[in-house]
């Protein structure tokens, strides 16, 4: 009877990657939160303050592949908690600079790049947690959770650390940070395993639910001796839609690295809010990813079951990129502040109807070589971050921000076209 008793650990372990993943995202968005503060302290500017996010997207998007294959290879547990303990010492190191040090955009950059370089694991290694935990008709609501962390780190934390920054000053908010993911990354490192069934707790109910609705053999289990481990790099390096799916997140990557970078200072600089305003303004770009990326998720699953993998994954994200470029287009140019900040706010919640997409689709297509595929995907979109936070910012200065969001709503129309190549029904183990 103990057997047949009913297990959900891939929940708990999934919705600890949403909890991840929201400490990754305050790790990545409290430069934004605290820019202006750290700008007047060091005396940076824009432009330089643009560097440093960029360096941030450098690292990140440079040690995806590495990243990638550290998931493959070591696994999800470890790999994942030696990296929030990297998160943790460099955020510290960015609350220890000294006011007034020389060389202080040097130092920052360098911090940022390392900070980027550790958080390049998380989704590889959360997407190969998905390629070995989860069945196929659930990898969208599990993956739609995961980057609801996304909207909920970066959305909930704004009018706390600027609470936090106008109490007790920026560094106590880089501390906060760092606490927070020291917790975090204990938490993942005790409850979570490589595979179901190294966990104590997966019951054998879970165990054959989980085995039944992978669409490969998983890792761990009874594959064949020498193939578990196994990398098609040709594979994967000839896949065609490889390409367009790098594109179109380079496009997602641009448009959300928008409003994580700039969006605060967008409405405080553009739109006249003060920075109280522009923290309570900036939640609603974030809130709308949470809702509308556990949404898509959902959406995404149950048009997958009704209609096939490609209306369910590549239709249902065209779709979504289409409505975010009306979206751009719209809020940049009505008159109302106000109106402006929900109606971009909009145009983010319905970019992440598609995130689920991006993500499942890697599993989907590259099966036990997900970790690689995916990383290789969300290089893209990191490089199409690394390029908004200096280009946005110079767009701004020299044609308007209406141009600034022009050009991101221009991608967006690109995004939704190289979804229309994408054949998530080809996997690659096919």
């Amino acid at each position: 009877m103990s057997d047949e008793r009913r297990t959900r650990i891939r929940f708990f372990l999934a919705f600890w990657l949403f909890v991840l993943s929201g400490v990754a995202f305050l790790d990545r968005t409290n430069l934004s939160i605290a820019g202006l503060a750290i700008s007047q302290e060091y005396g940076l500017g824009n432009q330089r303050l643009g560097w440093i996010f960029s360096a941030f997207l450098i690292g990140y998007a440079g040690f995806q592949l590495p990243a990638g294959w550290l998931a493959a290879r070591f696994g999800p547990r470890r790999v994942l908690t030696l990296g929030v303990v990297w998160w943790g010492v460099a955020t510290a190191l960015t609350a220890m600079l000294p006011s007034g040090i020389s060389h202080a955009v040097l130092l920052l950059i360098s911090i940022r790049f390392a900070l980027g370089a550790g958080e390049a694991v998380i989704y590889p290694a959360a997407n190969q947690f998905v390629a070995r935990w989860v069945p196929l008709e659930e990898r969208g609501l599990i993956n739609g959770l995961i980057f609801a962390g996304v909207g909920a780190g970066s959305g909930l934390t704004p009018p706390l650390l600027a609470w936090i920054i106008k109490n007790q000053g920026w560094r106590a908010a880089f501390w906060f940070s760092a606490i927070i993911g020291a917790i975090a990354g204990l938490v993942w490192w005790y409850a979570a395993r490589d595979t179901p069934e190294e966990h104590p707790a997966v019951s054998q109910a879970e165990l054959r639910e989980i085995r039944d609705g992978l669409s490969y053999t998983p890792v761990g289990a009874a594959a064949p001796a020498g193939q578990q481990k196994q990398i098609s790099w040709s594979a994967i390096l000839h896949r065609r839609d490889l390409p367009a799916l790098m594109i179109g997140y380079f496009s997602f990557g641009y448009i959300a690295w928008i409003f994580f970078s700039w969006f605060f200072l967008y409405m405080t600089q553009a739109r006249g809010f003060d920075p109280k305003s522009s923290a309570f303004y900036t939640m609603f770009p974030f809130l709308a990813m949470t809702v509308f990326c556990l949404a898509g998720g959902v959406l995404s699953d149950r048009l997958t079951l009704k209609y096939g993998l490609r209306v369910g994954r590549c239709w249902l994200a065209s779709i979504a990129l289409l409505a975010t470029a009306v979206f751009l287009v719209l809020g940049s140019q009505v008159a109302s502040p106000q109106l402006a900040g929900i109606i971009l706010a909009c145009g983010a919640g319905s970019m992440y109807l598609s995130q689920s997409s991006f993500w499942s689709v890697s599993n989907d297509i590259a099966g036990r070589s997900s970790g690689i595929f995916s990383s290789m995907v969300n290089m893209g979109g990191q490089i199409g971050g690394a390029v908004t936070a200096s280009l946005t910012p110079w767009i701004a200065q020299r044609f308007g921000w209406t141009t600034s969001f022009a050009v991101a709503a221009a991608l967006s129309i690109l995004g939704a076209i190289c979804w229309m190549t994408v054949h998530p029904e080809r996997p690659l183990d096919a």
